[in-house]
């Protein structure tokens, strides 16, 4: 499978990075809160809910959480 996602463009990795992640949240107007144990807390003024990210910058993030995090915030991940 990782084979195969290094011969697709960028766009259809079945992941995306952390980093990645929390520029489209900052770009949403959502904003972080406080840092957990392993995750950071984020709120989102869409849908006034907080929700948790991976806190390491180089971790991928795999669809079905994209999914979540994107249902939780308001924002198409």
């Amino acid at each position: 499978m990782l084979d195969f996602c290094l011969t697709l463009p960028h766009q259809f990795y079945p992941f995306m990075r952390t980093i990645e992640l929390k520029r489209k949240l900052q770009k949403a107007d959502c904003y972080f809160l406080e840092e957990g144990k392993n995750h950071e807390w984020w709120y989102s003024p869409i849908t006034k809910r907080r929700f948790q990210v991976p806190r390491h910058a180089n971790e991928d993030i795999r669809t079905p959480l994209q999914k979540y995090i994107g249902k939780q915030s308001g924002v198409s991940l």
